[in-house]
């Protein structure tokens, strides 16, 4: 079966160019020019993986992402004219899976599209305990909560994987690369500042006091371990 796309553009033409180029590749690509289009057309039919533009007329496109990933682990794509770090920041933190900044080549993104099905495909959803309690922190797995000190606690799909993954092996120092070969996939293209935005987003959400952290912990030279 095809994969299905979405793909969000307000440019008219970018649509069009990458729908067809995208077809050729034998996806199947839904297109929007509008959050509330792109939302309406995710809801009639759920998509495999979206492409999103960040500039959009009537949402940015990295609320967008919030909106489609509210209770669904979906795949993203991030589509900009902007590369600065700061934007890169900004759509991983939301759990974007990659980041294109144009102008970009059809086969890069055709590259990058499929490795980030692999990893989705591949990721294991129900390996491991359906409920980790480590002190005040619970992650139910099966439900897909967190909650700390008794709160749930919003988080995107990466954060949930990655605690879910720190939380299971408490006391044991994780390697960095271990970290992102197990979430991002061991073809992922960014590279380990990935992680460390994602750690930080964590901490945020886990710790008393983020700036000292007690429970996510950095293990120099080595990685992260959740105490």
């Amino acid at each position: 079966m095809r994969a299905r796309l979405l793909l969000v553009d307000d440019d008219e033409l970018i649509r069009a160019s990458l729908r067809y180029q995208l077809e050729r590749e034998g996806y199947h690509v839904m297109v929007a020019a509008t959050g509330a289009e792109a939302l309406e057309k995710a809801r009639l039919e759920p998509p495999d993986l979206a492409i999103l533009d960040i500039g959009l007329p009537d949402m940015d496109g990295r609320e967008l992402c919030r909106t489609l990933q509210a209770g669904a682990s979906l795949p993203v794509i991030f589509l900009t004219a902007r590369g600065s770090e700061l934007d890169r920041v900004l759509g991983l933190r939301l759990g974007a899976d990659d980041y294109v900044v144009k102008p970009f080549s059809t086969a890069e993104l055709v590259a990058r599209i499929e490795a980030v099905l692999r990893r989705s495909r591949s990721r294991p959803s129900a390996e491991g305990p359906l409920r980790i309690e480590a002190g005040d922190v619970v992650v139910d797995v099966a439900a897909h909560r967190v909650a700390v000190r008794g709160r749930l606690v919003e988080m995107a799909p990466k954060e949930f994987d990655l605690l879910r993954l720190l939380a299971a092996h408490p006391g044991r120092a994780l390697k960095r690369e271990f970290l992102l070969d197990a979430v991002w996939g061991q073809d992922f293209f960014g590279d380990t500042k990935t992680l460390d935005v994602h750690i930080r987003r964590l901490r945020e959400k886990v710790e008393s006091d983020p700036e000292r952290p007690q429970r996510i912990v950095t293990v120099r030279g080595v990685g992260y371990m959740f105490v």
